[in-house]
């Protein structure tokens, strides 16, 4: 269990009711919570103090919350929970593309929220766990270096976000297995609510995107397998 008396949690939330809320359900758990209101203000923190996870808002005034997670992903890997009111796929696909790692839809709960950044913290942690073993796992034509976190399909590399790779590598270990939905919710995000399977779903499409449409398979369209 991640213990959250040593962990920042930086919340970017404009609205003050909401970031109120947070920040004392949050600091109620034992984190070191800070809050800011805009994205200029967001990326001023995190250079100063850094964070071990992040709770953004999509919508900002000024750099909205997209452009807020690119550049901090540029500067240094973060967990990322974006915090959005849009129900467009696009614009959860946009958010996932830039590195965040999970997504709420407000209003949401809580409890819930406390869940999903405890689940972040555990994610690193096993990161880091698995990063120490010098691993080169090959699947077809995509080579998976998991001490690196590298991927190269073909031998050119592909450029994943933190939960593609996850994804990818669990995916990997057992190539032609099918892993419904909510286990790869489980083993990746920490929890499994058949609500959330849209994570997943969106990951998944990043993946063949990135790494062609063969690589990843739907089976009967409870789950996902890596074609051998």
């Amino acid at each position: 269990m991640t213990s959250p008396q040593q962990r920042r949690v930086l919340v970017v939330e404009d609205d003050e009711t909401i970031a109120r809320a947070v920040r004392h359900r949050l600091a109620a758990e034992g984190f070191d919570v800070q809050v800011v209101g805009d994205g200029e203000g967001a990326l001023t923190a995190y250079a100063r103090t850094g964070a071990d996870v992040v709770v953004l808002d999509r919508l900002l005034p000024g750099l909205d919350g997209l452009e807020v997670c690119r550049r901090m992903q540029a500067a240094r890997p973060v967990p990322v929970l974006m915090l959005t009111a849009l129900g467009e796929e696009t614009d959860l696909l946009v958010g996932l593309g830039v590195g965040a790692d999970d997504y709420m839809a407000k209003p949401f709960s809580m409890r819930e929220l406390v869940a999903r950044v405890h689940a972040l913290l555990r994610r690193v942690e096993r990161a880091s766990q698995l990063a120490v073993e010098d691993t080169v796992i090959r699947v077809g034509h995509v080579e998976i270096d998991t001490a690196e976190r590298r991927v190269y399909v073909r031998g050119a590399e592909a450029q994943l976000t933190r939960t593609e790779f996850d994804l990818l590598r669990r995916l990997a270990e057992r190539p032609g297995q099918v892993y419904e939905r909510e286990r790869l919710l489980a083993d990746i995000w920490g929890f499994s609510e058949a609500a959330a399977t849209r994570t997943v779903d969106s990951h998944v499409r990043a993946l063949r995107r990135k790494l062609g449409p063969g690589v990843v398979r739907t089976v009967h369209g409870v789950g996902y397998a890596l074609v051998r």
